[in-house]
């Protein structure tokens, strides 16, 4: 382990401007595929409709069936001031953590379509709000929110994608095994799968589904000096049943995405916890215990998930599969293009 490991400007880079993906590849399977072979040092440029060639043939697959819910959702003040709210994740039945665009006070009403009313609770120090939402008086549940968003809220693309969402977006910033709503990101390593080819290899490879409601910390760039003085955010995260059989053997696993990843060694650390609250670090001084293997996109400079896929690899590794990924005009971050750690 080096000094340089651990420092967060070890993990800038500069990314041109045309390689961010504005839109998924169509079909989904024709994204790139950039496969490195840890064993071999080899790197292998594909296409992800290639994918299962490459999955070891003893290997299991872990998903994440989280959902993304419609959380960016328009409204009012009382004195008609218009305002953002995007939903980060509920913190339980009723209180909703936030962010809101425009100034707001405790007590403040905002109101929305289909007699929606948030009504602002508390302000954290991160800049979040504590919010409780209301319908024709009456304080509603998360689950009863969520139904009203769908048909009021836009999905919430990533900042850096820059464009309003689309109807489009609606079904291509989900995975096709998309199930348990709760997210305010899609899990994008997910996001290649056609219907088709995640049913085939589900056939051919023993799987199971974890859910982490993946939250809106996980675009947040680590701004301490230091990576390990970085405080990780938290996600809801579920270990079904199957998933734990799995996990509690000594299969080797193939963790499809980030968010997969984090929950999966976060469970093997608290093994008595199969649902809660999950924020654990991954980055070359905290390696994988129990994922072999890592299918993921290219993310952000600077950003946790940089540090997660350098704790598979090491950091120099790490930026040379970016630096090869940019020389070939990999597209990168949420709707852009896939890498295989093997």
């Amino acid at each position: 382990m080096t000094n340089k490991e651990l420092l967060t400007s070890s993990y800038d880079f500069t990314l041109p401007s045309e390689l961010i993906a504005t839109h998924p590849a169509n079909p989904r399977d024709h994204a790139k595929l950039l496969v490195y072979d840890r064993k071999t040092d080899k790197i292998t440029h594909t296409y992800f409709y290639e994918f299962e060639k490459y999955i070891p043939k003893d290997c299991a697959l872990i998903f994440n069936d989280t959902k993304v819910i419609k959380a960016r959702i328009f409204g009012k003040k009382s004195t008609g001031g218009k305002i953002e709210l995007l939903i980060n994740r509920a913190l339980d039945a009723y209180d909703v953590n936030v962010y809101i665009r425009g100034k707001v006070k405790v007590d403040t009403a905002i109101f929305f379509d289909n007699d929606l009313v948030a009504k602002v609770i508390s302000l954290n120090d991160d800049g979040s709000r504590l919010v409780n939402f209301y319908k024709d008086d009456i304080k509603l549940r998360f689950e009863e929110l969520l139904p009203i968003i769908d048909k009021i809220g836009h999905i919430p693309l990533p900042p850096y994608i820059q464009r309003e969402d689309s109807e489009e977006d609606a079904n291509e910033y989900q995975s096709v095994f998309a199930q348990k709503e709760g997210a305010v990101a899609a899990p994008t390593a997910s996001l290649h799968f056609t219907d088709e080819q995640h049913k085939r290899v589900c056939k051919n490879h023993p799987f199971a589904f974890v859910t982490l409601h993946v939250g809106s910390g996980t675009f947040k760039p680590v701004e301490a000096t230091t990576i390990t003085d970085h405080p990780m955010h938290s996600e809801y995260y579920d270990i079904s049943n199957d998933a734990k059989k799995l996990l509690d053997s000594d299969r080797p696993i193939l963790s499809v995405g980030t968010t997969s990843t984090r929950t999966v060694e976060f469970y093997v650390r608290n093994k008595d916890k199969q649902k809660g609250e999950a924020n654990l670090f991954l980055h070359p001084n905290n390696k994988p215990l129990r994922v072999n293997h890592l299918l993921t996109n290219f993310h952000l400079p600077k950003s946790t998930l940089l540090m997660l896929v350098a704790s598979f690899v090491g950091l120099e590794k790490t930026m040379q599969l970016y630096n090869e990924a940019i020389k070939n005009n990999y597209r990168f971050y949420s709707y852009g293009d896939a890498m295989l750690i093997l």
